[in-house]
């Protein structure tokens, strides 16, 4: 009977019908629903009778089709499932759920006595093998993927593929930038050959080499390297160029940079920031696979929003051409990443920390350093009754004292947030760029709960009534803590944290999820969970210089200011080289007596480092992946000529 349902089925169209109505039509992902659907179909099924035993299949089976005029039908890639594809999903859906149906009604006491049911079973899963492997035999690219390919289960698309707006900070294998940062964390010449910076640091100038061509086959030249910067200057929209006075190409392959104040940082910048052709850029640059022009080891071919792109090896690259040839990124949800990957149709998905536990036959957690951090901005002025340009308040009078943002920093145990809110997978975070090559590891600071009931007792704060919380001058030693509502890792690490300094310390801290505009609204006066994540050192200077105070951006909502430490962080961008800064970022977080560090000034007290997670298949190498920034998805893929099958 099912045999007869399934070859009833219309074949697929390429195309709806001319004249049919999508209008209200159930469009999605396919791997995602089909595989969703299947998951919860079969986990809440009931069984009454034999006869019955396969109604409750009956939904998913007529599902399954194709036809647009059927109603609710499924695309990928903008084309309908058809020709084999269609008839063997058919087939091996129908074989499972025959198998399922029968399974079930023999263990509910239904049907023959014996091993009849069994036998039918067994039948069924042969006849099923045989299918699959005909199938795979037929077409084994599609069920293997090759060697050569790879699909990722990705968490979210581009809104264009821009670098001029800033697509590709963290790295794109579809675009070649001048230096580009390696699998070590240092920096390397990508299109530059060298490059050199004036006495007055002020002007950069770089040789290009003379061998890159652009994957529409246009040689790239000095000329298209100044056209990408003036314009990401003049979109004036992620990226920012403000230090950039001009960029001019001396000749085809001598680009010049005029900087309107030294920034040692312009070279993480220059990093960021991949080359497009100045002959095919247009308004459209970036809104489709043919309007998307790089000269890195890939190309986009094919962009269907929010359900895949697909990016194919660059034959025109002139590095060496990557094993990886074909590499198909799946929109999908975390749920649904996991479901692919647990089908076997995705060869890694991002996942995390509160799925990753679950093992996959046939794939691996691989767990990735990263300076995604998680802590707590800390408001380092008194409530005086001030408030921003904006109207908002600014300050808190339990936060402003010094003995109690180091309380915060001393008296948690960070192990304990990544065991309670993280499953193990972070680790403990001291400063913004831990593990960089400008990080100071003097910064480190460990556990000690004693210390931080003493810093809080010398500061006059104790618990005099005997109700746990700690007072001061009549007032408590209590405060909201935000995070952004909807966030629940942020949620878990607060909870972590308020938790524990009422057990370990007597605070009162009321955890609060709140939106992004209450929060720029009441960071000012108010502590919250914050992340960072950056891989160059000028998210150091935007946190903690006092010209960033009270700025509406999320970088020093503390109004922390610091004579020394504006000295440090201005000798650090005023450096000829990026090695000869290192030294002032360092002592910027710590130089023996004060800082910026959980050792000095405390503006911040931070927790945890969040690992990274990805479900990997066995046998797939994804290279040496530098430690990442903030967000999961794209500073994975940003090696990707590197990834390799074993």
């Amino acid at each position: 009977m099912l045999a007869a349902i399934i070859k009833s089925w219309p074949r697929a169209k390429t195309e709806p019908r001319d004249g049919v109505k999508t209008e209200g039509t159930k469009v999605c992902n396919w791997h995602k629903y089909r595989r969703l659907r299947a998951f919860f179909l079969l986990k809440n099924l009931s069984f009454k009778t034999p006869g019955a035993a396969c109604g409750p299949f009956f939904p998913l089976l007529y599902s399954i089709h194709d036809s647009p005029e059927e109603g609710e039908y499924f695309r990928t890639d903008k084309r309908y499932l058809t020709g084999k594809g269609a008839e063997r999903m058919k087939r091996k859906i129908a074989a499972v759920l025959c198998c399922l149906a029968m399974t079930m009604s023999m263990l509910a006491g239904c049907g023959n006595a014996g091993d009849s049911g069994t036998d039918s079973a067994k039948e069924t899963e042969q006849k099923e093998d045989t299918s699959s492997k005909a199938d795979a035999a037929e077409e084994p690219q599609e069920e293997t993927g090759g060697k050569d390919e790879v699909t990722i289960g990705f968490s979210n698309d581009a809104d264009s593929w821009d670098p001029c707006t800033g697509f590709g900070y963290t790295g794109s294998p579809l675009y070649s930038s001048l230096v580009k940062v390696n699998g070590d964390d240092k920096l390397e010449n990508d299109l530059a050959t060298e490059y050199h910076v004036s006495e007055d640091a002020l002007t950069w100038t770089f040789k290009v080499r003379d061998d890159v061509v652009f994957s529409n086959k246009e040689p790239l030249k000095a000329s298209d390297v100044a056209f990408t910067f003036n314009t990401t200057k003049e979109k004036a929209t992620y990226m920012d160029l403000t230090m950039l006075e001009s960029c001019t190409a001396k000749d085809d392959t001598t680009v010049e940079f005029k900087l309107n104040k030294p920034c040692v940082t312009f070279i993480y910048t220059i990093a960021q920031i991949g080359i497009v052709p100045e002959k095919s850029y247009s308004d459209k640059f970036g809104l489709s696979a043919e309007e998307t022009i790089g000269s890195g080891p890939y190309k986009l071919t094919q962009w269907d929003k929010g359900q895949q792109f697909i990016m194919e090896a660059n034959e025109s690259y002139y590095g060496e051409q990557p094993a990886i040839k074909k590499a198909v990124f799946l929109i999908q949800e975390e749920d649904a990443r996991f479901v692919s990957a647990k089908a076997g149709d995705v060869d890694i998905a991002l996942t995390s920390a509160t799925i990753a536990t679950n093992e996959i036959e046939g794939m691996h957690v691989e767990e990735v350093e990263s300076v995604d951090n998680r802590g707590i901005t800390l408001p380092t002025v008194p409530d005086e009754g001030k408030t921003t340009e904006d109207g908002y308040k600014i300050g808190n009078n339990i936060t402003s004292d010094v003995n109690v943002r180091k309380a915060l920093a001393y008296g948690i145990d960070r192990e304990k947030i990544i065991t309670e809110a993280l499953n193990g997978f972070a680790k403990p975070a001291y400063t913004e760029c831990d593990g960089m090559p400008w990080w100071n590891e003097e910064t480190v600071i460990d556990t000690d709960v004693d210390h931080a009931k003493q810093l809080l007792d010398e500061a006059g704060w104790k618990d005099e009534d005997g109700d746990g919380i700690r007072e001061k001058d009549g007032t408590k030693l209590a405060f909201n803590l935000m995070y952004f509502a909807g966030d629940s890792m942020r949620q878990a690490v607060a909870m972590s944290v308020a938790n524990q300094a009422k057990e370990n310390m007597g605070f009162d801290i009321t955890v609060e999820g709140v939106s992004a505009d209450d929060t720029v609204k009441r960071m000012f006066s108010e502590p919250m969970i914050m992340g960072w994540g950056s891989d160059s050192p000028m998210t150091s200077y935007m946190l903690y210089h006092s010209s960033n105070a009270g700025k509406t951006d999320f970088y020093n909502p503390e109004f922390y200011t610091s004579e020394k430490t504006d000295e440090y962080l201005d000798q650090a961008m005023n450096s000829i080289n990026i090695e000869d800064s290192y030294q002032w970022w360092q002592k910027a977080q710590w130089d023996g007596e004060t800082g910026t560090s959980m050792r000095g000034e405390a503006p911040w007290a931070f927790y945890v480092n969040m690992s990274h997670l990805y479900y990997v298949k066995d046998g797939l190498d994804i290279g040496k992946q530098r430690i990442h920034a903030h967000g999961a998805a794209w500073p994975l893929v940003a090696n990707l000529a590197e990834w390799t099958w074993n």
